[in-house]
């Protein structure tokens, strides 16, 4: 199935909520993946990413599992799952399933039974911690606001909930809760799975329980036996599996960490997530702000983590987009115009599936799908995004500011129904959608772009069909070039005597290409049908030596 070396590989990202709606329920399911495959191997991924479509309230869109065994019937059954790894597979195509293993839902038979009582044997399954004067435990923050204790008024304890109230974090320390783990992961594997996606796998492990001077991540970000955990987890279950993909999602890391996550002799992950590029449009760290991207700080994250993996001999996940993040061509391209948009969103692709590491293309990006540019709060539906309207609103910020933040940051941007055609609904669902399509779905959709050879889903083809050809994609060292220029970003990659030399210009403007730059060679991909030193707008070239 696919290509034999999971590192020449390319993952494609589901959403399966807004993915493809079979029922007419308005939420995306299995059988429309299954619908899809046929375009999904059009575009030639050799992986499948899913969201979780384990059994859930839906909280928090499905990262907080209440049972890992059953299948979401808001997706479907567990035989509709069978039939999609089975048919997947005859299109050459593997599925990696998203876990979460740091928490579960509060209404998981664990958890249910955790709050029954102090001596309850699933107590130790979670954090459960006596108040200070009346106070929680720490003074630590959620990632989704508030403090990340709740207290439980059958005990009159708290319990750590990093995320969602609805989300309580497990104790890892706790031996026989990693056993059930490790068995359910077995499962999985077992039915046919052939990766998984660790979401935030880097808390699982914390340290101490103290108050902290910030927001207390430094008591549980790559904690003190995270490795130790990996290991195990590696070694109890999908270690032996050859070919197996693993990716973690990594919360706040940092390289060194990463590197000891992937380095294949240490038996831990495949390669791993970090997302320190996607903060450089975040005002004084701050996500709920509103400031242009840094390009130059952009290109030195991106250089920075492509020479220390490489160096460390592990593994990067290279990405623009998913689930969390708003849409890439109105986050650093430019959707001010239909041209634009194609330029830049080509751009894009090209400038990143030519760096090192397994490329990740989330639903939707491969067409240039835009941000949503709501301009109503009932429009949102992301717990993450309404929380933060409520406190930016406390904190005197006019609706008219907070409203343009969210229309930038939301991770509702990424979430609406995929545009599939220019009938109603984007031909998402036959009912109402459980959250609005985009505006722009008559022009920007998956039948316009197939039917169009120079639209943007040909250009990722074109890229996905390198990766696969060329091996020093995969494999050639990276050697940045041009690191302070404000426009250009450019580098080389080299394999033996081969040389390949990439350029792409950020802005709207005509850039000329510096002299020591050779830019004389073959042409593997260009967004323009010619190039010259002076690059036009969005354009992106790479030339083969």
């Amino acid at each position: 199935m696919g290509v034999s070396d999971w590192k020449k590989s390319v993952v494609y990202q589901i959403y399966p909520k807004s993915f493809n709606d079979t029922t007419g329920n308005g939420h995306g399911d299995i059988n429309g993946i299954i619908d899809k495959l046929d375009y999904l191997k059009t575009l030639g991924v050799d992986y499948l990413w899913l969201t979780p479509v384990y059994c859930s309230p839906m909280n928090d869109n499905g990262y907080d599992i209440s049972d890992y065994y059953e299948i979401n019937p808001d997706f479907g059954t567990k035989e509709d799952f069978r039939r999609l790894l089975n048919e997947a597979h005859a299109c050459g195509i593997k599925i990696m399933s998203d876990i979460v293993i740091n928490h579960t839902s509060t209404e998981h038979r664990w958890f249910v039974e955790s709050r029954q009582s102090k001596d309850n044997p699933y107590r130790d399954y979670y954090i459960w911690k006596d108040g200070d004067n009346g106070n929680p435990p720490t003074n630590w923050e959620s990632k989704f606001g508030g403090n990340a204790w709740q207290k439980d008024e059958v005990t009159g304890q708290y319990y750590l909930r990093l995320f969602d109230v609805t989300q309580a974090d497990l104790n890892w320390e706790n031996s026989k809760l990693r056993q059930e783990i490790y068995d359910m992961i077995n499962y999985w594997i077992d039915f046919g799975m052939d990766g998984f996606r660790f979401d935030v796998i880097n808390l699982i492990s914390k340290a101490e329980y103290k108050n902290s001077e910030a927001i207390g991540k430094e008591f549980y970000t790559d904690g003190p036996r995270v490795h130790e955990f990996l290991h195990e987890l590696n070694r109890n279950t999908f270690g032996d599996k050859e070919g197996f993909m693993t990716v973690g999602e990594m919360s706040s890391t940092t390289l060194e960490h990463c590197i000891k996550y992937t380095n294949p002799e240490r038996r831990e992950l495949s390669s791993v997530f970090n997302f320190h590029h996607l903060k450089v449009d975040y005002k004084d760290g701050e996500k709920w702000s509103e400031q242009p991207f840094d390009f130059v700080e952009l290109k030195q994250i991106l250089f920075k983590w492509q020479l220390g993996i490489q160096a460390g001999g592990g593994w990067n996940a290279i990405f623009w987009c998913n689930h969390d993040q708003p849409r890439v061509v109105s986050r650093f391209g430019d959707d001010s115009t239909e041209e634009n948009r194609v330029l830049s969103a080509k751009m894009l692709a090209i400038a990143l599936h030519l760096l090192q590491g397994t490329p990740y293309i989330y639903q939707g990006e491969e067409i240039g799908m835009t941000n949503l540019y709501f301009d109503n709060i009932k429009q949102y539906r992301d717990v993450e995004s309404l929380n933060a309207y409520s406190i930016m609103k406390e904190r005197g910020i006019s609706d008219d500011q907070a409203m343009r933040i969210l229309q930038h940051k939301s991770r509702d941007n990424s979430r609406s129904p995929v545009q599939w055609d220019d009938s109603e609904h984007a031909g998402f669902t036959t009912g109402t959608p459980w959250i609005e399509t985009a505006k722009n779905y008559k022009t920007v959709n998956v039948k316009q772009a197939l039917a169009d050879k120079n639209s943007i889903f040909y250009t990722y083809q074109h890229l996905i069909r390198l990766r696969h050809n060329f091996e020093i994609i995969t494999y050639g060292k990276v050697l940045p070039l041009l690191e302070n220029h404000p426009e250009l970003f450019a580098y080389e990659r080299r394999l033996d005597d081969d040389t390949l030399i990439i350029v792409a210009n950020f802005s709207a403007q005509e850039v000329t290409v510096p002299d020591d730059i050779a830019l004389e060679g073959t042409v593997l991909i260009n967004n323009y049908e010619s190039y010259s030193r002076t690059l036009k707008p969005y354009q992106a070239v790479a030339v083969k030596k």
